[in-house]
Formats: structure tokens, C-alpha cells, sequence
């Protein structure tokens, strides 16, 4: 294919779509993956498609699973035949928010294994894929880029293994990183602070007050698109001696302040 191929897992909602869709701008194909039947998502593709991407499938499958992931690339594969892009940004937060002193092994191994397990074996799977292109393909060039979040280093206690795997997700960018530098491959981490999405509408009323009273310096919720803006920047090559590095979409909430 002579255009740019992206696939961005958890595409076809929040921060995901917001990431197609401004890669969809830059005139890439794009992949999106969801765990919904595809005909509850056409008119998301078709969405993508008028932001302009030459093509768009749909990839179903959990990235929690090593058969998920497999069918998801397969899809790819089969469809692209290459693969510039991987954007991994599927993930879930706990379904019951429990203080730490409480939190089941079940809830645990769910959140871990779709938000860090998945990215990193993924990452794997595609790094050795983009490897090979560039070894066919001198002038190929292949980036990775993780949406995680401020809570890789922000402590929640009442959603600790939430915090856990985006700790662990920040690990997954560093090394694969460092493994890629010597074949030119860079990796970037996006880390959003408060977004509006469907994760976040149960906790709207509690995040309005402390916006409101300060927890960001920029006083208002982030939206999708400002995520999806850092991604393309990243993507267009903007970035191009800032491998492993993590990109603050945070409104300025981390900045320490007293």
C-alpha cells in the first residue's frame, strides 16, 4: 500500500476514535479494534472514513487474550498486508472502584491483563512485524505510539490495580524503546490526565468540582481530540529524536504545585 496504515486498539470510542480520527486527517488507513460487533460500529468507520482515511476495518477481538490479539493482527494482515502505526490505547478501568484494602484478585488480573498484558504482547507481535518491513524496505518507516494515563504515577487508592497496570504500561514504552532504537523504530508514550469519555461519565459530577476548584491548571475536562492531536504530531514524525518519551495531555494537572 503506498499510504500509511495505522491499527489503534479501543478505536471505536473515546480517546481511540479521537486518535483514528485525527490520524484519518493525516490521510492514514486505519484499522480500529473493539470487543462490539462490527455492525454496531459502521457508522464509526464510516465516521473515520469522511475525516479522510483511504480505508477503514473494523478488528474485533480483546487484547487480553493472546487469541484475541492474534485474530486481530490476522485481520490486518490480511487486509493492509503492512503496518506502520500501532496506537495502543484500549484499555478499562476496575468495575467496581474498591479502597485498595479490598480489591478482589479477580478485578486485578481483568484490569492487568487488558492494560498491561495485552500492549505489551501486542507491542511484541507488531515490533517483530515492522522489524521485518524495514529489513524488506530500507525507506520504511514504523512507530509505536501508548495512550496511558496519569495514573501511572498518580496514586488512587479506591482503584490501585488500575494504577498498577498503567505503572507497568510506562515500563512496556521504556523498553521497547530501548529495544527498537537500533533499528530506528521509535517509541512514545501519550499520557492524558482527565478526558471525557465513557469511562469518566460515572465520576462527571466529582471531576467538575475539583476542576472547578483546581486540580488543573487548565480549568476544563480534556477531550478526545487533544489526544488524538499529540498522537498525530507524534505519528507525522515531529518528535523525531524523542524516543521513550512520555507527552503530558494533562491540562497541567501533575505540574507540583502548593
Amino acid at each position: 500500500m503506498s499510504h500509511q496504515t495505522a491499527l489503534v486498539t479501543g478505536g471505536s470510542r473515546g480517546i481511540g476514535l479521537g486518535c483514528a480520527l485525527a490520524l484519518a486527517k493525516d490521510g492514514y488507513s486505519i484499522a480500529i479494534n473493539g470487543m462490539r460487533p462490527e455492525s454496531q460500529v459502521a457508522n464509526v468507520m464510516e465516521q473515520i472514513k469522511v475525516a479522510g482515511a483511504p480505508q477503514v476495518i473494523y478488528c474485533q477481538g480483546d487484547v487480553g487474550t493472546s487469541e484475541g490479539r492474534a485474530a486481530i493482527l490476522t485481520k490486518v494482515r490480511e487486509e493492509f498486508a503492512c503496518l506502520n502505526l500501532l496506537v495502543n490505547n484500549a484499555g478499562v478501568a476496575p468495575k467496581d472502584r474498591k479502597d485498595i484494602l479490598e480489591t478482589s484478585e479477580e478485578s486485578y488480573q481483568r484490569v492487568l491483563s487488558i492494560n498491561c498484558e495485552g500492549p505489551y504482547f501486542l507491542t511484541q507481535a507488531v515490533a517483530n512485524w515492522l522489524i521485518g518491513q524495514k529489513k524488506d524496505n530500507a525507506d520504511f518507516f514504523g512507530s509505536i505510539i501508548n495512550v496511558n494515563s496519569i495514573s501511572a504515577t498518580v496514586a488512587s487508592v479506591n482503584r490501585g490495580e488500575y494504577c498498577v497496570s498503567k505503572a507497568g504500561f510506562a515500563m512496556t514504552t521504556q523498553l521497547f524503546a530501548a529495544r527498537l532504537g537500533e533499528m530506528d523504530i521509535p517509541v512514545y508514550e501519550v499520557r492524558p490526565g482527565v478526558i471525557k469519555t465513557d469511562m469518566t461519565s460515572g465520576v462527571t459530577e466529582k471531576y467538575d468540582k475539583l476542576i472547578a476548584d483546581g486540580l488543573c491548571v487548565t480549568k476544563r475536562w480534556g477531550l478526545p481530540e487533544v489526544i488524538g492531536k499529540a498522537v498525530a504530531a507524534l505519528a507525522r514524525q515531529e518528535f523525531p529524536y524523542s524516543t521513550g518519551q512520555v507527552i503530558m495531555v494533562d491540562g497541567g494537572l501533575t505540574i507540583p504545585r502548593h
